[in-house]
């Protein structure tokens, strides 16, 4: 995948002058399709709530849902949208940024490390058996495209273990979401045992 380049208008917040906002800590979970990034998301959310932990979590792809039939893509948009939301996260005292997104290349790695500028970044990678991220697929897609995203989780696969951009990993596949999270957030730091 080739990210089109964006030059975001940077603002206060990025040099971190504005109120004193900056981002900490970038906890990237990534993985191909099927691996369970939006749902390691959500849960490890849930645990850095319980334990009164101020953070955000934001599933990448949700930011750049549109088709704009004169693009050639919608990753402009989506990194836009991206340091608005972090712009508004800072604003507030947003300190801690968990964002799910398969990073295929290391372009879009630092292009995402630019947009929220966060002093720390650690990229987790989920794994788990190509045929159970495609059943996860296939059971979540129920549309048109369900073919195309099935044959997409191998593909993407072996783009990710090319580009190795992953700090660490975690399996995800036979044992409980919460164990997975829990795991994900003492490896990178922002919780210990």
């Amino acid at each position: 995948m080739s990210v089109t380049p964006i030059a975001p208008t940077l603002n206060p917040w990025h040099d971190g002058t504005a109120n004193g906002a900056v981002t900490e800590s970038l906890l990237i979970i990534t993985g191909t399709m099927g691996a369970g990034k939006t749902t390691v998301l959500g849960e490890a959310s849930d645990i850095l709530a319980l334990r009164h932990i101020a953070h955000a979590a934001i599933d990448l792809d949700a930011l750049g849902l549109v088709h704009l039939p004169s693009a050639p893509g919608n990753d402009g948009v989506m990194y836009r949208n991206l340091q608005s939301v972090c712009n508004n996260y800072a604003s507030l005292g947003v300190r801690r940024l968990l964002l799910a997104r398969a990073m295929e290349d290391r372009a879009e790695l630092e292009l995402c490390r630019r947009v929220v500028s966060a002093k720390n970044t650690v990229v987790c990678r989920l794994t788990a058996g190509i045929k159970a991220m495609q059943q996860r697929v296939q059971t979540r897609e129920s549309g048109v495209s369900q073919r195309k995203y099935v044959a997409r989780v191998a593909n993407l696969n072996v783009i990710l273990d090319r580009a190795r951009l992953e700090d660490f990993t975690v399996t995800n596949e036979n044992r409980s979401l919460t164990e997975v999270a829990h795991e994900m957030l003492v490896k990178a730091g922002w919780i210990s045992n």
